[in-house]
């Protein structure tokens, strides 16, 4: 009987040897399956979606996108070392041993759940955590459970530590829809990752194992408890010392008021138009860039942005009359500060880049560029009287100067572009044709609205865009190079990998091509951009004060710098646009219901804004005056004949010319024809200059230089 029973008990021992082997075999089966499939799988994406971050031309912050979610990106070194020890002593403490489990917890907790019946039991280490963050769901069931043992291997075995646990702290929730250490950083702190005293990283440190439990905005006393037990353990551990564990203990925290981690508060339609030259730079989606990571390094000028905005505080809070500004860099065309309007939080409608408006008389530079290539200087002379023009189509224009003020007599064209004399205007673009003058705005100024090309296009009835209208003066500043408006200069992704450099992409696109001519961003002729910008400076410029004076005469005294400019009225538009050689600005004003602007402190708000800023600006830009290039010569002319000046002129105005083109005769000599306006001066324009240029163009396709 008794021989039976060890027969029978050394058969359970053999049966349960074998078991156990099996068991032993099958576990140790897959895990070489789950090894070698992790192994031939390759490293698993650590990507995830972070906030997209915004730079001025400083690099300094301005701005974020993001979706329903806050996130960013830092490195491991960005990090204040304080957080990681907190981290690592609450959440693994034997991160940097293990193989991503900490198998005498993972026993533990196994057990528990099998005692219990349930998988409250948690034992996760910081690579368990990361990979649920990543890849899985927080449900708590089996088949949740193997995946992130399956993903937990793969992250070990492709990643070090370091790479670990960044990931970790950038992907950790903390509550309030705040993804990573340096979002709650920011959200309960309002201070970098990288600045955390041990008080404030126990603190963060304690978040993670329950946010609605643990965040100091839900139960401060739950989260104060939790920060002094971190605190407690990390003394324990000696990480800290007993001055740092009793200064920890009794800092008084300073909890962030704001937790608005991203926003648009600095340049808000700026950063719209960042955000559309971003989808077309990058081909993405507004969806893609709100989660995409990418660091954005814009052309935005704090400072200027600041002054600009400050500027338009002059209009009349109580009015509904709306602005548009913006200013640009006229050598690279990069914009450098924009306001969209008075209020975004009220209309993110942006009147510079969205609105089309009638500029006025701004736009008669590009018709007296248009005339300077057609055979005019700034001497020549038409009669200022009201004039009906008879059209080729059979109809008649008749249009006046504003108030109905005339010379009525012969003015030059640098006197006119002064007073802005709209019948010299409407005469000079009918001798150069308005088809040559749409032509010359849209292929040379690079206008793409239409433009029709119709007698009234010389006083600005075809509507424009602010930015189109800055781009076409930021070329007359800049010596008539072609220029590209454009808001960003760099993007990365969020770990500093480059997407786009504009200065490496207009490298390569240039590149080097044999038939290309010396200078291919050369769009104007440089002599005549020159005389038009010397033009330009009128506005300002008492002496040239005539039958009214010039139209900058009510800012004039404002200015302490040099300045090129043109203002443009309308019923219901206000422009004024401007340069120097480091800076072009344009200002609109106007209602956006075209409203007729009736006031006259209205009507001057254009200016005043224009002026203000550009004052501003420049007290942080260097002196800078446009090089006269070397075949422009100048010579004082009489305003009233346009001869050359001599004893017993009248008014005398300097004038640039290109050499050879500039008068030859006195103004004295009518007094020997016994006449004071001989008639031909009514419309005394070289038309041999013309035909010379015309036969140039034809034989050669340019003007000679």
């Amino acid at each position: 009987m008794r021989r039976r029973y060890r027969r029978r008990k050394r058969k359970r021992q053999r049966r349960l040897l074998k078991f156990s082997f099996f068991l032993v075999l099958m576990m140790g089966s897959c895990i070489a399956v789950l090894l070698i499939a992790s192994f031939l799988l390759g490293p698993p994406s650590l990507e995830r979606p972070q906030n997209t971050i915004y730079y001025s031309n400083t690099e300094e912050v301005i701005g974020e996108e993001y979706g329903s979610e806050q996130r960013y990106w830092v490195s491991l070194a960005e990090i204040d070392d304080r957080l990681e020890q907190a981290t690592v002593l609450t959440e693994d403490q034997h991160f940097f041993d293990h193989f991503g489990f900490d198998l005498k917890r993972l026993v533990g907790a196994i057990w528990k759940d099998i005692q219990t019946l349930s998988l409250k039991e948690g034992a996760s280490t910081i690579t368990q955590q990361y990979a649920r963050n990543l890849f899985l769901t927080h449900d708590k069931t089996w088949k949740r459970k193997l995946y992130e043992a399956f993903y937990t291997i793969r992250l070990e075995m492709f990643y070090d530590k370091d790479e670990l646990l960044e990931g970790y702290l950038n992907t950790i929730y903390f509550g309030h829809g705040a993804y990573g250490i340096e979002a709650a950083s920011k959200y309960f702190f309002d201070k970098s990752a990288a600045d955390l005293s041990w008080a404030e990283a126990a603190m963060l440190a304690g978040i993670p194992k329950g946010p609605s439990h643990y965040s100091p905005f839900h139960n401060l006393d739950n989260a104060k408890n939790r920060q002094e037990l971190i605190l407690s353990n990390l003394h324990e551990k000696n990480v800290i010392d007993d001055s740092e564990y009793e200064t920890a203990l009794n800092e008084e925290l300073s909890f962030s008021e704001d937790r608005d981690i991203a926003s648009k508060s600095v340049a808000p339609y700026f950063q719209d138009v960042v955000v559309k030259e971003l989808q077309e730079l990058l081909d993405v989606n507004i969806e893609d860039i709100r989660s995409g990571g990418y660091q954005v390094y814009t052309t935005l000028d704090l400072k200027q942005q600041q002054a600009m905005e400050q500027a338009s505080e002059t209009i009349d809070s109580d009015s509904e009359i709306q602005v548009g500004a913006m200013a640009m860099d006229p050598d690279t065309g990069g914009v450098t500060a924009l306001l969209g309007g008075r209020d975004y939080e009220d209309s993110s409608f942006n009147r510079v880049t969205q609105a089309k408006r009638m500029p006025g008389s701004a736009f008669k530079p590009f018709l007296y560029y248009t005339a300077l290539e057609n055979g005019m200087t700034p001497a020549t002379t038409l009669m200022s009287k009201p004039t009906t023009f008879e059209l080729a189509d059979g109809k008649s224009y008749q249009p006046s100067n504003y108030n109905d003020y005339y010379a009525n007599q012969p003015i030059t064209m640098a006197q006119a572009m002064a007073l802005s004399d709209n019948i010299f205007a409407v005469k000079t673009n009918l001798y150069v044709t308005p088809e040559r003058f749409a032509r010359t705005a849209k292929n040379k100024f690079k206008f793409n609205s239409e433009l029709e090309p119709v007698a009234s296009l010389a006083l600005g009835t075809e509507v424009v865009t602010m930015q189109e209208m800055v781009t076409g003066y930021s070329m007359i500043a800049n010596g008539g190079l072609d220029v590209e408006s454009h808001t960003i200069t760099k993007v990365t992704d969020a770990y500093g990998e480059v997407l786009y450099d504009r200065e490496e992409e207009q490298a390569e696109n240039k590149g080097w091509n044999p038939f290309s001519k010396q200078e291919d961003n050369q769009v104007l002729r440089k002599e005549y951009a020159y005389i038009l910008a010397d033009m330009m400076k009128g506005m300002f410029e008492q002496e040239l004060n005539g039958y009214m004076s010039v139209t900058g005469a009510s800012i004039a005294d404002k200015l302490t710098h040099e300045y090129a400019g043109k203002s443009g009225t309308t019923n219901v538009d206000n422009w004024m646009m401007g340069f120097s050689p480091a800076l072009t600005a344009g200002v609109w004003v106007g209602y956006d219901d075209n409203r007729e602007i009736v006031r006259t402190s209205d009507q001057q708000y254009a200016k005043e804004v224009w002026a203000s800023f550009m004052e501003s600006a420049h007290e942080n830009l260097p002196e800078e005056h446009i090089v006269k290039p070397d075949n422009v010569v100048e010579a004082s002319i009489d305003l009233n004949t346009g001869f050359l000046a001599g004893d017993g002129c009248g008014q005398t105005h300097t004038m640039s010319f290109v050499r050879g083109t500039e008068p030859t005769r006195y103004c004295t000599a009518h007094l020997d024809d016994e006449h004071e306006h001989p008639e031909e001066l009514d419309e005394m324009i070289p038309e041999d200059r013309l035909l010379e240029n015309w036969w140039e163009w034809m034989w050669t396709g340019e003007d000679e230089q």
